[in-house]
């Protein structure tokens, strides 16, 4: 189903309620550049770090589709779990997986309060910039904490520059791509207003330093365009 969300006026700051996770995933496809890329890079460390019995989770999992896609291509028995505080979007989810047969775990839950078990990968894409700073460097640790040793986490992020020309050039950058994607200027600024202090950003810089002092030894980038990251995170 197409995004048509933006088309009307808003009335509310954005959610992830049932008319979002109705057109989700063309949203993503839209919104987020080279967003199947990214989460084949996911994939790909992901895959690498899953031994016989691991867990992985994938926090803010939304429809499911990246541990869809993971469970296909697993070589070891492995506990695919995704955690979602919206309903709508789980049911988005176990639909998918239903349809592709794939033995994914689904959980409506609260990511900063869950009770982890020890993991070797945790994965979260656009999940962490709708916390709370102060909150979102506690979860953080929390991820640290819950995994094994050579453990790691992947995370995708919008980021912002600290120089200010620098940033509003990324900004007009990626509001010509929405434009190229068949988004109107009335859903873009539609959409940038319903976002407003929902989605805080930080730097590349700001989310590296933000891993390494929750207790990971390395961050860095592994995919990059204009303002939209994938780091990876190593215990």
């Amino acid at each position: 189903m197409n995004d048509k969300v933006f088309t009307k006026p808003i009335k509310k700051h954005f959610e992830f309620d049932e008319e979002v996770a109705a057109v989700f995933d063309d949203m993503l496809k839209r919104s987020v550049p080279f967003y199947e890329e990214s989460q084949k890079i996911t994939k790909f460390f992901a895959l690498k770090s899953i031994k016989k019995d691991s867990v992985v989770y994938d926090l803010g999992s939304s429809t499911g589709s990246l541990l869809i896609s993971i469970s296909k291509d697993l070589e070891n028995e492995a506990r695919l779990v995704g955690l979602d505080n919206s309903e709508a979007m789980l049911e988005q989810a176990r639909k998918k997986a239903q349809a592709f047969g794939a033995k994914i775990e689904l959980e409506n839950a609260d990511i900063l309060e869950y009770n982890y078990e020890q993991a070797d990968v945790f994965i979260s894409n656009y999940t962490l910039q709708f916390i709370r700073p102060l909150v979102r460097e506690e979860l953080v640790k929390k991820i640290n904490l819950s995994l094994s040793s050579d453990g790691i986490f992947i995370f995708s992020e919008k980021v912002i520059s600290h120089d200010s020309k620098l940033n509003k050039d990324l900004i007009e950058c990626y509001y010509d791509y929405k434009k190229e994607q068949g988004y109107s200027e009335y859903e873009i600024v539609q959409k940038r207003e319903a976002l407003e202090n929902v989605l805080v950003p930080y730097s590349e810089d700001e989310n590296i330093k933000m891993a390494k002092n929750c207790g990971f030894k390395h961050c860095e980038v592994v995919f990059r365009w204009a303002n939209f990251a994938t780091f990876i995170a190593i215990k």
